[in-house]
């Protein structure tokens, strides 16, 4: 049977999705709220993520023990993620058990205790978090390029905050922050499941009786005023050499997402792309290579990330920028786009495949309310062959061609000898500013 889609609006302006799959025997919720990295001021980088942990410290009825207990002592699972402009709390378990799981989930959104003993043993766990992040390569990469790419606002800061901003926020701090963000109007509970819509809607009615009215708190637009392209290079010991580069392009609300999918699945989202038969299938420089892009409200960029040894950066490099300029000047056969298109429409089919699972569904419900989009709504066109074909060099047209790239690279382990880590470090530097280069037009 097909999965139906629905949404509601409650009088206290909070939405509830829910995609009724009736042949399911389990049930997923998700409770979305608008807040994320984006809406943080410098001085409380990292609080949304911040939060997310503390409302699983207790709350009035329940200990931090008992809220895993209830949940994960009927075979359930439960967590929470922050993103740059979202956070969720989500939930599973047998289809049966949906009034516990909003139960609980609510409990910690609405009444969470926030004391301070919970906020100074949090904040350490958190502070350990960014410790593994710090000696996770192929991670902290990925947080260089983000300075690069977004100078200066919150989108090129850590989500989990650092050291300093951790220490520095207070419980005034999270409780004013939560009762401005954590209201109706920017909260959405999604429902993926054999519930019916109705009693599901009737539920979560119940269950949010009492959560704050209050509107959607908008963050500031994302900028990038420079022109050409920014390199950033960081010495550690490490086996690996981890490269992260990008061009900015669009937001998840606009339709050229579709054409740069396209583009995205040609350069390096698989096995068969060409970033990945290329660098490692051809030439065997990487184990690692893949492109991906990443949507925000109002902006957007097309990652290419690499772990490689230190020898093989240059030649590697000059390849991936091979690729991406072949990729801008010549459109891709009318056989390779519609390998892409297939493979596209196979990932991203509307209606879920027999096997996929309700916090699959749940999770793209959300995404699509998120994007504007009705779930099991239209959609935009799929692009035509013109459209895909031209991707490549819309991606890079005035206004987005600004290429970034960080380098992690490995530092000499000669102590006392700085000439040979210095060397390198230059010869990182040069490889890498020769790609920023030739992907950008002079001028």
């Amino acid at each position: 049977m097909k999965t139906r889609y629905q949404i509601a609006h409650l009088d206290n302006r909070l939405q509830v999705a829910t995609a009724v799959m009736p042949a399911m025997q389990s049930v997923a919720v998700g409770v979305w709220v608008g807040v994320g990295g984006r809406h943080e001021p410098a001085r409380l980088c990292g609080i949304s993520h911040f939060i997310e942990h503390l409302l699983f410290k207790g709350t009035r009825r329940r200990t931090a023990k008992q809220i895993s207990q209830e949940v994960e002592g009927i075979g359930g699972y439960l967590n929470a993620f922050t993103s740059e402009e979202h956070t969720c709390y989500f939930a599973k378990a047998s289809a049966d058990k949906l009034a516990l799981l909003l139960d609980v989930l609510m409990d910690i959104y609405l009444e969470p205790r926030l004391a301070p003993a919970d906020l100074a043993k949090e904040r350490e766990v958190i502070k350990e978090e960014i410790q593994m992040y710090l000696d996770r390569p192929d991670q902290q990469v990925h947080e260089l390029l983000n300075e690069l790419l977004w100078p200066n606002q919150p989108l090129g800061r850590p989500l989990t905050g650092t050291r300093k901003t951790m220490d520095a926020i207070t419980r005034r701090d999270v409780l004013a922050y939560k009762t401005r963000h954590y209201v109706a109007d920017n909260t959405l509970i999604a429902v993926a499941g054999p519930p019916e819509h109705a009693a599901v809607t009737e539920m979560v009615r119940r269950v949010t009786l009492h959560i704050r009215s209050g509107r959607c708190v908008r963050f500031s637009p994302a900028h990038s005023s420079r022109r050409g392209p920014l390199l950033r290079l960081h010495a550690k010991e490490t086996e690996q050499t981890h490269v992260a580069m990008a061009v900015h392009t669009f937001s998840r609300h606009d339709p050229r997402r579709y054409a740069l999918k396209l583009l995205n699945v040609i350069l390096g989202e698989n096995m068969s792309s060409r970033l990945f038969q290329v660098v490692r299938e051809q030439h065997g420089l990487a184990y690692a290579i893949s492109s991906a892009t990443s949507y925000f409200a109002d902006a957007g960029a097309l990652v290419v990330s690499a772990g490689l040894d230190n020898a093989h950066l240059g030649k590697a490099l000059r390849l991936v920028a091979r690729e991406l300029s072949r990729m801008a000047s010549k459109p891709p056969s009318e056989a390779e786009l519609q390998r892409a298109k297939d493979y596209a429409i196979g990932q991203i089919a509307v209606e879920p495949g027999e096997h996929e699972q309700p916090d699959d569904v749940g999770r793209r419900i959300s995404a699509r309310l998120r994007r504007g989009v009705e779930p099991g709504g239209n959609r935009a066109p799929p692009p035509d062959g013109n459209e895909g074909r031209s991707s490549g060099r819309r991606a890079r047209a005035p206004g987005h061609a600004s290429p970034a790239a960080g380098c992690h690279r490995p530092a000499e382990r000669r102590e006392g000898d700085r000439t040979g880590a210095e060397n390198r470090i230059a010869a990182s530097r040069s490889d890498a500013a020769a790609f920023t280069d030739s992907v950008v037009p002079a001028g």
